[in-house]
């Protein structure tokens, strides 16, 4: 309980300094008065259509990002696993890639999320045709893999044969992960989805924690491993496919939220659920402020600099795993 009081404090200080901060150079009093009255001139402007937006996609995207990692990695019983493992991420982006690539993108602001939206649905409806109804956690792992796999190089493809650079270069920048531009139409869109995929996130705690033991344990429990099973699926393809129609491939936010808070939960795979919900939305606003502070002409990418502080973690997380064995 402790450790979410402390999340909860930090997520929402980072919130507050993600509204604070802008190339637009706003007082802090200014900001606030503008973003609860409102009114008009450019200030309201640039805090309720720029700054909250993406200050609450980050929120909902890292938590979001963080929930699925703990969910996938205590179903998998092992810290490696992430939520992109059973294909959502990469069959969204190429839905995302195909919007670029074709033109679909320029013709309405919902074309291309919505065109990723679709990818990650066909790719969960995928997985779980070859995992097939019953499957274990092997085969899933391993369907998940084929489907990331293919959307992988069906990905290249398309940018291998782009005759137009600047839809290249589109789909390049695009696949690096980003909150810039984004409006409260993103927001509305990603938002059912995240919260109906948390939820059935949320809904796994008991079933985790009876896992632990093993899936014959866990039946004996009364455990639903079908359904359990499923609630994983399609919770991890409504939460990662919201999040990667709107702002991209963000990549190791689930991988690393869990295995850093893992140790204040003690063996309880539940209770590390809501834990990385917050501590996803702690790390992806902090993210985001560093991006805005570092390089602020330069446009960083906000999937670059997770990757950054996530790769030492990961290979740290690696050489523990190694040593424990």
């Amino acid at each position: 309980m402790r450790l979410h009081v402390i999340l909860l404090i930090l997520m929402g200080t980072l919130f507050g300094v993600a509204l604070m901060i802008g190339p637009a150079g706003i007082a802090p009093l200014d900001s606030l008065r503008a973003l609860i009255f409102g009114g008009d001139g450019p200030i309201p402007l640039v805090m309720r259509e720029i700054r909250l937006p993406r200050a609450l996609l980050a929120l909902m995207i890292g938590a979001a990002l963080g929930m699925s990692g703990a969910a996938m990695q205590g179903y998998l019983r092992n810290p490696l696993a992430d939520p992109g493992l059973i294909g959502v991420s990469g069959s969204a982006a190429l839905g995302a890639v195909i919007a670029i690539q074709t033109g679909i993108a320029a013709t309405t602001t919902l074309a291309l999320p919505l065109s990723a939206l679709a990818g990650a649905l066909i790719g969960v409806v995928l997985v779980l045709i070859l995992a097939g109804p019953r499957g274990g956690s092997l085969t899933l792992i391993l369907a998940g893999i084929a489907i990331s796999a293919l959307a992988g190089a069906l990905t290249s493809l398309v940018l291998n044969l782009s005759s137009n650079p600047f839809a290249a270069n589109d789909i390049v920048f695009w696949m690096m992960g980003s909150l810039a531009d984004r409006s409260m139409t993103h927001v509305w869109l990603a938002l059912p989805l995240i919260v109906v995929g948390l939820g059935m996130l949320a809904l796994m705690r008991r079933g985790l924690d009876a896992l632990t033991l093993g899936e014959d344990a866990a039946q004996a429990m009364g455990i639903n491993l079908v359904q359990l099973r499923l609630l994983l699926v399609f919770g991890t393809a409504c939460v990662v496919g919201a999040s990667t129609a709107v702002a991209g491939a963000i990549g190791f936010v689930g991988l690393v939220v869990p295995h850093m808070l893992r140790g204040w939960v003690g063996a309880r795979p539940g209770r590390l659920l809501w834990a990385s919900a917050l501590g996803g939305a702690v790390m992806l606003l902090a993210a985001d402020i560093v991006v805005r502070v570092i390089l602020p002409m330069r446009d960083l990418k906000l999937g670059v600099v997770t990757a950054l502080v996530g790769a030492p973690l990961f290979l740290h997380l690696i050489y523990r795993t190694r040593r424990g064995l």
